[in-house]
């Protein structure tokens, strides 16, 4: 999962395939040449699949995914499918090149979607990576039928399939790009990071 150039949409890999969520809610497959700063992808290998059950938000969700985790200190890559009862998610709009990322987040477009079959693909990064990756979880959706997505924001459902992998070898990819290589990138971004990820 990820996001495109100039933060245009939400980025969702499942089953081989990526996925572009745009603002206006419409999910397409990505163009073979699309630009992405930010992605995050695995080979996904499970070792644990079981039913979890009943979640009645994002919070309980997180409480339900926390029960297999077994460490802190290394990353975990997440897909619960099924049947959801609701799902509250958003897409970010394209930007202007510099626009800083709490103000991007700013101007985003929320969907709200019932009773849809669908999967969610996560990941949870421990705090130590929180100047790379978004610490805690990370969730994007996608519907089955591959018409409605995005990052979520809100989720109760019944029953899902939860698959986790933890994930011990890491390997960043940093851009080579002039502007990357001159930017000042000592300040701490956690706290745009988590409101990046908040509705709004």
């Amino acid at each position: 999962m990820g996001t495109f150039a100039n933060l245009d949409g939400e980025m969702v890999v499942l089953d081989g395939r990526i996925f572009q969520i745009q603002r206006s809610g419409r999910v397409a497959e990505a163009a073979r040449d699309a630009g992405a700063p930010f992605a995050v992808v695995t080979w996904f290998k499970p070792e644990t699949v079981v039913s979890i059950g009943p979640v009645g938000s994002f919070k309980d969700l997180q409480a339900r995914c926390d029960a297999f985790r077994r460490s802190g200190n290394i990353f975990y890559a997440l897909r619960l499918d099924g049947r959801f009862k609701r799902v509250r998610a958003r897409a970010v709009k394209p930007s202007q090149p510099g626009t800083g990322l709490v103000d991007a987040a700013k101007a985003q477009s929320e969907f709200a979607f019932v009773d849809i079959d669908g999967s969610l693909v996560g990941l949870w990064s421990p705090g130590f990576s929180s100047a790379f990756s978004v610490a805690g979880y990370h969730f994007h959706f996608l519907s089955a039928d591959r018409r409605h997505g995005g990052h979520l924001l809100e989720v109760e459902a019944d029953t899902l399939e939860l698959k986790v992998e933890p994930l011990t070898r890491f390997h960043l990819a940093l851009p080579e790009s002039e502007a990357f290589l001159k930017a000042d990138l000592s300040k701490n971004t956690a706290e745009e990071l988590a409101y990046a990820e908040q509705a709004h």
